[in-house]
């Protein structure tokens, strides 16, 4: 919005085209969602906590967070709002690919808000059934992927349909350009071509995972929101660089037009979680929710798919790949010897991974910091990716 109304008046005044830069617009878009974020904070959190929207905790869980029972959830919104606050504010609106990120963190929000209220009106700790929930993440994933199948290979959204119906007519067999094939990070000339199926198949896992794991691994104040600004603010930087012409010859990484303009988006993401991570810092004062940990996941998943760079995000996203492999593992070896021998065991004192090292004896601070240090770490090795070719 303001990107259009500084076009209609930059004749008159010339400063204004300072706003055609998208640097200048991320920078301005992560102050705006954290101004947001920050002055918006304590009034959501007395709404939840007067509506008593409080986090239902497992009964099964490490006993120290029994005293969290009551903390007000669903703080994720806050986060949201944040975003198409500043978006709306500071993004190029007619950029097919900031819609289509938008679109689908909302759809996973709004898919993450019915969980919390079934967990706080029924107060089932459970929310939203495992089936019901990954049919909605399935129809929003699967639409997603197959809009972009052709929207990172065409221009224009007329391209994008032109794409399209082009496949349907070839019976479903047309094959892609280079720039969407399977890039194997580490090699200059290495990557794989995937096909119209391909395509869509490895971006619904992407979108789906990503969103998942991060909502696995939300469990302890600050775990989540700092990995995913980490993560969200590197994959801006591969945005910003694959929608440069210069920038991605040099780095030998694919061009694709309009990917740039996510680096504002990202830029929003990162703003919105400081501001939730001010409140959600330990002792939190409220909890992100399904609400949000599943709407920034699928954000993430999204994004690395359009700048393709899916491994650098399960790289970079080590942390959350640790936590759903934890639970996985965990899960199948407990119905394995259940079966077996008859009686259940584990690999991990607890699931998810943050949750074992607790019962370790680390402190929850500990956990959490220690996590992050890792997480920079891997995000500085998922960086060195575009150099070390």
């Amino acid at each position: 919005m303001l990107l259009w109304l500084a076009q209609f008046f930059q004749q008159d005044a010339g400063w204004l085209r300072i706003v055609s830069y998208i640097s200048f617009r991320a920078v301005a878009a992560t102050l705006t969602a954290l101004a947001i974020g920050l002055a918006a904070g304590p009034s959501v959190i007395r709404l939840l906590t007067r509506l008593k929207v409080g986090q239902a905790v497992r009964t099964d869980g490490p006993q120290t967070h029994l005293v969290k029972s009551g903390t007000p959830t669903m703080g994720g919104l806050l986060i949201l709002i944040a975003i198409a606050i500043a978006m709306l504010l500071w993004c190029d609106l007619s950029n097919r690919f900031v819609w289509i990120v938008m679109v689908v963190t909302m759809g996973f929000g709004v898919i993450g808000w019915v969980d919390d209220y079934r967990k706080v009106v029924y107060k089932n700790p459970n929310g939203m059934s495992s089936r019901e929930k990954y049919f909605w993440q399935s129809m929003i994933g699967m639409s997603a992927a197959v809009y972009l199948a052709f929207a990172v290979s065409g221009q224009s959204n007329y391209e994008v349909w032109h794409l399209f119906i082009e496949w349907v007519s070839s019976g479903f067999s047309m094959d892609l350009p280079p720039k969407a094939d399977f890039i194997i990070p580490f090699f200059k000339t290495i990557s794989y071509p995937l096909g119209v199926w391909g395509f869509i198949a490895l971006t619904y896992f992407v979108i789906v995972g990503t969103s998942n794991a991060v909502n696995l691994t939300d469990g302890l104040d600050g775990l989540t929101i700092m990995p995913t600004i980490m993560v969200g603010t590197a994959l801006g930087v591969f945005a910003y660089l694959t929608g440069h012409t210069v920038y991605s010859r040099y780095l030998f990484i694919p061009y694709i037009p309009g990917t740039g303009e996510l680096l504002v988006f990202c830029g929003a993401m990162a703003g919105a979680g400081l501001a939730f991570l001010w409140f959600n810092a330990y002792p939190a004062q409220m909890f992100m929710g399904d609400v949000g940990a599943l709407a920034l996941g699928g954000a993430l998943g999204t994004i690395a798919v359009i700048v393709r760079q899916e491994i650098v995000l399960f790289v970079m996203g080590g942390i959350f790949v640790a936590e759903t492999i934890s639970v996985m593992l965990q899960v199948t070896y407990f119905k394995y010897t259940k079966k077996k021998y008859g009686v259940g065991k584990r690999i991990f004192l607890m699931a998810p991974l943050h949750h074992h090292f607790e019962q370790k004896g680390w402190k929850e601070t500990q956990v959490v910091v220690r996590f992050w240090i890792i997480t920079m770490i891997l995000v500085l090795i998922g960086l060195s990716t575009l150099k070390i070719r």
